[in-house]
């Protein structure tokens, strides 16, 4: 539901800092006529919507190709396949997944990026606020994730939005069902409380890679880490909807008026 606009300097010869910020980029960062499977350099802009190239490209394949895989982010994987598709990436190469991949080849290489970005999706600075949400009643505990979400920055949030979007996809997927002609279609078993276990730990991190042993977290921080990413998969939708227009607008009024007659006339 949002509303473009083409040009800042359209609204009033003085830039409109607002409104410029509530632009969104929408980069056509790839011509879809492009040959599958060809290997080309991209743009030096590695996002799309700012989200990184690895991970909207990893949550599609899954979403086409994996939502019945049992076990999926629990099985193991080849390890010279997933390091040969993360050196295309680093590479910056046009990496194109298709049906040949495996399944858990690819689950394995958005496994190991969350785990290793130098700064978590989660900034670290936060780390102990997200936490400290696991022990309060269901309701303060999404208003207090909401308003934590709230200071991510634009390329973690939008990320974070991502891949709880996916996960709530594949957690759909968890139970096996019938299809219309009443086959039996398998599930991948991973309900939300599994993709809490598996991630949490690479979303929440509360030291560097490599600074502490693995599973250094104690009992308590573990649990509360899977509880906080339980909470954020099932709520995803309403933690990210945020209704700010009238005051927005307010705001243009007060500032910017030229800015209001503009949107006005787009819309």
């Amino acid at each position: 539901g949002a509303m473009s606009v083409d040009s800042i300097t359209d609204v009033s010869d003085n830039t409109s800092k607002l409104l410029e910020a509530l632009q969104l980029s929408h980069p056509h960062e790839l011509d879809p006529r492009r040959s599958l499977g060809k290997k080309k350099m991209l743009s030096l802009n590695p996002v799309t919507w700012q989200v990184p190239r690895i991970v909207d490209r990893c949550c599609k394949y899954i979403e086409t190709h994996g939502l019945q895989t049992e076990g999926i982010f629990r099985v193991g994987s080849s390890k010279r396949r997933v390091q040969q598709l993360r050196e295309e990436f680093d590479q910056g190469l046009d990496v194109f997944l298709d049906e040949h991949q495996s399944v858990h080849d690819v689950a394995a290489l958005l496994k190991e990026f969350l785990r290793d970005m130098p700064d978590p999706l989660i900034p670290r600075e936060l780390y102990s606020a997200f936490l400290s949400t696991a022990t309060m009643d269901l309701g303060s505990q999404l208003l207090t994730l909401q308003l934590l979400l709230f200071l991510l920055p634009p390329c973690h949030s939008a990320t974070l939005h991502r891949i709880l979007c996916f996960l709530g996809e594949v957690a759909q997927h968890a139970q096996g069902s019938r299809g219309p002609d009443g086959q039996q279609i398998p599930g991948n078993k991973m309900t939300v409380l599994n993709l809490a276990t598996v991630f949490g730990p690479n979303i929440l991190q509360k030291e560097k890679p490599g600074e502490k042993e693995v599973g250094a977290n104690s009992f308590e921080d573990s649990a509360a880490i899977i509880l906080v990413l339980q909470r954020l998969i099932e709520h995803h939708q309403a933690l990210f909807m945020v209704d700010m227009q009238r005051d927005i607008l307010r705001r243009l009024f007060q500032t910017d008026p030229d800015a209001i007659e503009h949107l006005l006339r787009r819309k």
